[in-house]
């Protein structure tokens, strides 16, 4: 009996469910891509406005988050950060969605680089780059302009769990040149590619479970946060820095910023190394948080996993 080729297979796997939703998707992104780049960006609008007053659990759990990490800060203007995050990720849902038909020339009009030198510095010495970075500003824009502008790199995802929606959008971000790294074979993936002197980004601000991640503070609480970027860099002497696409008001512009690379501690013992080092670039993703509360995705259960013998937070 001849072997059933992979995407046959997966073909096969998929559920009607899957291919509704894959459906829907799919003709979201092409109607909003019949759009200009300033109405998609309303429209982007305005389905967050709608989520944000019709999703209540997760609005919940960003009250909850924000209390958590600005526990001073008045509720009036914690609410503020937290629809203000809702308008930021309608306007990346829109561009996302136009990601396809974006160039250099025309997107350049609308992001520009800060501290690419640290960047191309990092990169020069030929070890890899292992950029830092999170659910901040428009992440899923940062890679792909990055790409865009002849720069393209691995990125660190979870896959998605409609195997349809998820090859959909890995095509768009991988356009020009970017690759995936599926968490599945994350080690080995990461590795090869900073033996290769290539440029990785890792999302390094979601909950973890222990043995894979380790407790670090984060705001002040205890964060289990992943170590691998930490356990790799140490490994291979790759550079580590971090890396943001953040909404400037001022300039009515996107940046995407470059900061100067990390140190990474190495003291000969490993463990205590990865502990050292995860907590370092966590907090650099806090100063980051902190100087821009309102492009952070406070809905997700950051401190989900708790130390033996706390309570729960959600």
């Amino acid at each position: 009996m001849s072997k059933v080729p992979k995407k046959e297979q997966v073909d096969a796997e998929v559920s009607f469910r899957e291919r509704v939703e894959f459906a829907v998707v799919w003709l979201a992104v092409r109607g909003m891509r019949l759009f200009p780049r300033g109405v998609a960006r309303s429209v982007g609008k305005g389905i967050a406005t709608i989520a944000f007053h019709g999703l209540g659990r997760l609005r919940g759990v960003g009250a909850r988050n924000l209390k958590l990490a600005f526990p001073e800060m008045p509720e009036v203007e914690r609410e503020r950060i937290l629809r203000s995050l809702y308008r930021r990720l309608g306007w990346l849902l829109a561009e996302f969605c136009l990601m396809p038909g974006y160039t250099p020339e025309s997107a350049s009009r609308f992001i520009r680089y800060e501290g690419l030198e640290n960047y191309l510095a990092a990169r020069e010495r030929g070890k890899g780059v292992l950029v830092l970075t999170g659910h901040l500003g428009a992440w899923e824009l940062s890679s792909f302009y990055h790409s865009l502008m002849g720069m393209p790199m691995g990125m660190v995802i979870r896959r998605l769990d409609n195997p349809l929606v998820d090859e959909f959008v890995n095509r768009i971000r991988c356009l020009h040149g970017n690759r995936v790294i599926h968490k599945d074979d994350f080690a080995r993936g990461l590795i090869a590619s900073m033996r290769a002197g290539e440029t990785v980004g890792i999302l390094m601000d979601t909950n973890m479970t222990p043995p894979q991640g380790v407790f670090v503070p984060f705001f002040g609480v205890q964060a289990c946060t992943a170590s691998g970027m930490a356990r790799i860099a140490g490994k291979t002497g790759a550079a580590v820095l971090p890396g943001f696409l953040l909404w400037e008001e001022s300039e009515q512009k996107y940046v995407l910023r470059f900061g100067r690379e990390l140190e990474v501690t190495h003291t000969g013992d490993s463990e205590t190394d990865a502990v050292t080092n995860t907590a370092a670039f966590t907090a650099a993703i806090e100063a980051t948080i902190r100087r821009y509360p309102d492009q952070w995705l406070w809905m997700h259960r950051r401190w989900k996993t708790r130390p033996p013998g706390e309570e729960g937070i959600y």
